[in-house]
C-alpha cells in the first residue's frame, strides 16, 4: 500500500509538473511577442474590442480555437471560431485581401508568383516583419512538394501587413492587427490555427466558371479540393485530409 501511493504521488508530481511546464512555455511565447511594440499596440488597439465582439457571438475570448478559408477570386479570408465545448465553427468575421497576385491555380515553383491553394496551418509569427506584422503559412506542404516543378516549390509564403505581395495573402495593417492577435490567442493556447486556401467559392456558379474557362489540368486538382469545402458548408466542421503518394489529396469516410 506504501509503495502504491508513494507511486500515485511521484505519478501526480511528474504530471502536475508538466503541465506547469507546458503552461509557462505557452505563457512565455506570448509573452515574448508583447515585448514588441507593434504585437502589444495590437493588443492595446484591439484585444479589448474583440474579445466584446467575441463573447457576442458566445465565443468565450479565453478559450476559443481558430479555423481560416481564403479564396483567391473572392480575394477574402473568413475567420471561423470555435469552443472546446462546440461541435461546429461560428463564422466571426470576414477579412479582404487588399491586393493580389497570381492567378487560380495551386503554386507549384519558386518565384511563380502564385499564391498557394491547399490546405495549411500558421506555424511562425513575425512580429518585426517588414510587412508591418506577418504570419508564416507551412507551405510547402507534402502535397506541394511532391508535385512541384522544378528544384523547388518555394516558401515563405505569409499572411501579412503593408498591402503589397507577392504570392502572399495581404491585409492592412489594421485589419493584420486583428488577424494577428485572434491567431496568437488560439497558438499561444496550443491550438493549431488552420488555414485552407481555395481558389474561389465551389458555388454551382463558380464551378461552370472554372469549367468555361480553366484547363482539365487544373479542374483536376481543384476538384480535389471541393469535398473540404463541401464538407465544411454542411458541417461546419474540419473533414480529415489526407495525402497519397503521387501527391493528391483524398478524405476518409
Amino acid at each position: 500500500m506504501f509503495l502504491n501511493n508513494v507511486i500515485h504521488t511521484c505519478l501526480l508530481v511528474f504530471f502536475t509538473v508538466s503541465v506547469s511546464s507546458a503552461q509557462v512555455k505557452t505563457l512565455a511565447f506570448k509573452a515574448g511577442q508583447l515585448k514588441n511594440t507593434r504585437v502589444k499596440d495590437a493588443y492595446d488597439t484591439k484585444w479589448p474590442q474583440l474579445q466584446e465582439d467575441l463573447k457576442a457571438i458566445k465565443v468565450n475570448p479565453e478559450t476559443f480555437s481558430i479555423y481560416m478559408r481564403a479564396f483567391k477570386y473572392e480575394r477574402i479570408v473568413e475567420v471561423w471560431l470555435k469552443d472546446p465545448s462546440e461541435t461546429k465553427y461560428k463564422l466571426f468575421r470576414t477579412y479582404d485581401i487588399c491586393a493580389s497576385s497570381g492567378n487560380l491555380g495551386p503554386k507549384r515553383a519558386e518565384g511563380d508568383g502564385q499564391v498557394p491553394e491547399g490546405f495549411y496551418r500558421i506555424d511562425a509569427f513575425n512580429a518585426k516583419s517588414d510587412y508591418y506584422l506577418s504570419m508564416k503559412i507551412n507551405y510547402p506542404n507534402t502535397s506541394d512538394i511532391i508535385l512541384k516543378e522544378g528544384i523547388s516549390a518555394g516558401s515563405n509564403i505569409m499572411m501579412h501587413g503593408n498591402c503589397v505581395t507577392i504570392g502572399c495573402l495581404p491585409m492592412t495593417d489594421d485589419k493584420i492587427k486583428e488577424l494577428y492577435v485572434l491567431c496568437l490567442e488560439s497558438r499561444n493556447r496550443n491550438n493549431p490555427v488552420y488555414i485552407d486556401i481555395f481558389p474561389i467559392k465551389f458555388t454551382n456558379e463558380n464551378i461552370k466558371l472554372l469549367e468555361t474557362n480553366y484547363p482539365k489540368s487544373k479542374l483536376n486538382f481543384w476538384k480535389s479540393l471541393k469535398p473540404a469545402y463541401d464538407f465544411f458548408e454542411e458541417h461546419r466542421w474540419l473533414h480529415k485530409v489526407n495525402i497519397d503518394s503521387k501527391g493528391h489529396y483524398f478524405y476518409e469516410e
